[in-house]
């Protein structure tokens, strides 16, 4: 491996170590739930769940659990949502 990659990984594994450099501000995943798959999306500043308890409340399980995986990494107003949920 020439000395460019190296330093490219070292650097790589500097970042991951560097969270507060990592903010999303949209994203899309599925989460294996114990009843279904359902899709969290973060945009605009804004959690939804495809689950029925999120239509109903604002917040479900699903997307705090994302909240706290992706902590110090997503933008103020959308941790804010889910304290105040």
């Amino acid at each position: 491996m020439n000395s460019s990659v190296i330093g490219k990984i070292e650097k790589a594994r500097v970042y991951a170590g560097e969270r507060h450099r990592i903010h999303f501000d949209n994203l899309r995943v599925t989460f294996h739930g114990d009843n279904d798959d359902h899709t969290v999306t973060l945009q605009d500043e804004q959690w939804s769940c495809s689950c029925d308890f999120f239509g109903t409340h604002g917040t479900c399980a699903h997307s705090m659990a994302m909240e706290r995986v992706l902590e110090g990494m997503i933008p103020d107003a959308a941790a804010t949502q889910l304290q105040h949920a």
